[in-house]
């Protein structure tokens, strides 16, 4: 039987958060969109595999686009709030992010959503994708459309529409980074070839009990070090999500995945399964070892359907529903974001801090910049960290990522005229992959790809036609998810002024500062910021903590204070200490730290 014929202006490959960005985003532009997963569950990193504590974008500058549309409707749907871990400022469980995604994909016309398909073909003609061919209910399928994106965490099309791609290591001499190695390191050193991507983790949820955390002990081989840095409570509340959940994903010989990992990119399904499995039994063994050391203070938690396939938004499993994939293929794109461009620029005469890489510019010198980025450099492998060149600094308290941005052209596939990526397969080296990997950074690179297809489709252009400025206009006018393509840091999202800002630095990009502020922008009032709906009044002595940072006095105890707010920012580092305050903001008892987002009447 012949494959039965379906079209659509616009196909998305899906299963990462990426891919259901650019659906969206394509659909709400306009465009009649088909959104294809593997799965049952279709949010990739922020649902499907439970990476539900972030990293990167946390500042409310970069709370812009589908990314902070997210956050704030998750801060609305979790009732005990998002302040419950150490590594993220956010925190939430896995079926809220993806019922509120599923409810955004529900309420578009235009949009379809097909669960739970095989991906099974390209088919081609001369430089343009005429159809996909899938499998779905057992029955195969040829999908015609105008343009095709992929919203999949490795690359999924790239191989089968037969482009040219990246996937690996590339020398220090290749595009001159200064965390690569050199090519005569990566041909003599097995491990390289053992480790040819960063490493995945299976995350595994936890539960923790009642009281306290028993003082316990290591945990069994081969996890006994997985403790050894931070101690066991800290180990476990490290991604402690609402109700006492624990997201276990954890780097320090804990559950990332090294062994086989080439078999990820196999032809071969049972090379693929047999790798999965492997991770799962992994990820459970760990959560098993901790649950030991513990004396059954966390368990496995039953959060997931157990079958990859099921719709279902509960479940009697703990092991997520798909791997974090935190590498993959990547597209050989019409720019490619290298590790340099991520680094802040030296500031002439060190006049002022270097918080801001160079800005993304196309071949004629016009701004291409499409999302903005900060996340500091993380890369997973065994044994000791891999040196980074930093990209980091002290703000609010704390310290954050430097912002960089990214290219359009890193989305346009440079050999397939109507091919473009949403997700971790875009134009990327493999060094920059380590700080552009992440959730929020993601979404918002899937949005910009489902706003350019549907320009492309409303238009009659090629991706590669589509002058940039029309779509970061887009971008910014978006009356549902407006997104930042510049990294303005005195300007967050609820700005009353943050379109017009916005147009000003892409119009006269000179005014923008090497410390990424608008030069002729009024300073950000520290008493204004939206209400949230966990917030509360702290007042107290504020002083130095003695390293960069400040200590709220309060009658329950001395609070380390974070904030993400540009005004509060700039008012803690010209305030004079010790000063009595009032702040508002919301506690974060496993950070710790009170994360203040406006100053009460000074």
């Amino acid at each position: 039987m012949g494959a039965a014929a379906e079209q659509a202006q616009v196909v998305v490959w899906g299963g990462g958060s990426g891919g259901v960005a650019a659906a969206l985003q394509a659909a709400r532009a306009g465009a009649d969109t088909l959104l294809l997963t593997p799965g049952g569950w279709l949010g990739g990193m922020v649902s499907a595999a439970g990476v539900c504590a972030p990293d990167g974008n946390e500042l409310t500058p970069w709370q812009t686009g589908l990314w902070g549309a997210l956050l704030r409707a998750l801060q609305q749907a979790e009732a005990e709030g998002l302040d419950h871990n150490w590594v993220s400022c956010f925190g939430w469980r896995p079926a809220t992010a993806e019922r509120i995604l599923r409810g955004w994909v529900a309420a578009e016309p235009r949009l379809r959503w097909w669960p739970c398909c095989t991906l099974r073909g390209v088919r081609r003609q001369g430089r343009r994708v005429t159809a996909v061919e899938i499998e779905r209910e057992h029955e195969p399928q040829s999908i015609a459309l105008e343009v095709l994106i992929d919203g999949s965490d490795r690359g999924d099309l790239l191989p089968l529409a037969e482009v040219p791609f990246r996937c690996g290591w590339e020398p220090r001499e290749q595009w001159g980074e200064p965390s690569a190695p050199p090519q005569q390191q990566l041909e003599n050193d097995a491990f390289f070839q053992r480790q040819p991507v960063q490493s995945p983790t299976w995350v595994v949820l936890g539960q923790l009990g009642q009281g306290p955390c028993p003082s316990g002990r290591p945990p069994a081989p081969p996890f006994a070090r997985s403790t050894e840095a931070h101690g066991l409570l800290r180990t476990l509340t490290y991604g402690r999500l609402p109700g006492g959940l624990v997201m276990l994903n954890w780097p320090l010989h804990g559950n990332d995945w090294h062994d086989g990992l080439e078999r990820a990119f196999s032809a071969d399904p049972q090379q693929q399964q047999a790798l999965q499995a492997e991770m799962r039994a992994h990820s459970l063994a760990f959560a098993a070892a901790l649950g030991e050391a513990s004396d059954g203070w966390v368990k496995t938690a039953a959060v997931f359907p157990e079958a990859a396939a099921a719709a279902a938004l509960q479940g009697s499993s703990a092991l997520a529903l798909m791997p974090y994939w935190r590498e993959g293929r990547r597209l050989h794109g019409l720019a490619t974001v290298t590790e340099r461009d991520l680094l802040p620029q030296a500031c002439a005469g060190g006049t002022a801090e270097a918080r801001l890489a160079p800005l993304a510019t196309g071949p004629d010198g016009t701004i291409s910049s499409i999302a903005v980025g900060n996340y500091p450099n993380d890369h997973h492998y065994p044994g000791p960290d891999w040196p980074l060149a930093p990209k980091s600094c002290r703000w609010g308290g704390r310290w954050s990522g430097t912002p960089f941005t990214i290219p359009y052209g890193a989305l346009v596939c440079a050999d397939l005229d109507n091919l473009l990526a949403a997700d971790k397969s875009f134009s990327t080296s493999h060094m920059a992959n380590g700080a552009t990997r992440l959730q929020p950074l993601i979404l918002n690179i899937g949005q910009a790809a489902g706003a350019a297809a549907a320009l492309c489709v409303a238009h009659a252009l090629l991706p590669a036609e589509l002058p940039v400025r029309q779509l970061q206009e887009a971008l910014i006018n978006d009356p549902q998810a407006p997104a930042g393509p510049l990294p303005l840091w005195d300007t967050p999202w609820h700005h009353p002024e943050w379109r017009l800002r916005q147009h000003a630095a892409l119009a006269a990009p000179e005014r923008l500062s090497p410390g990424g502020e608008l030069l002729g922008a009024a300073p950000t009032d520290p008493g204004v910021a939206p209400a949230e709906p966990h917030e509360r009044l702290f007042q107290g002595s504020l002083q130095s903590d003695g390293n960069g940072g400040f200590l709220l006095g309060t009658g329950e105890r001395p609070w380390p204070v974070i904030t993400l707010e540009p005004g509060l920012h700039r008012w803690l580092a010209a305030v004079e200490l010790p000063r009595t305050v009032q702040l508002i903001g919301c506690a974060n008892p496993w950070g710790p730290w009170l994360r203040v987002s406006r100053l009460v009447a000074d």
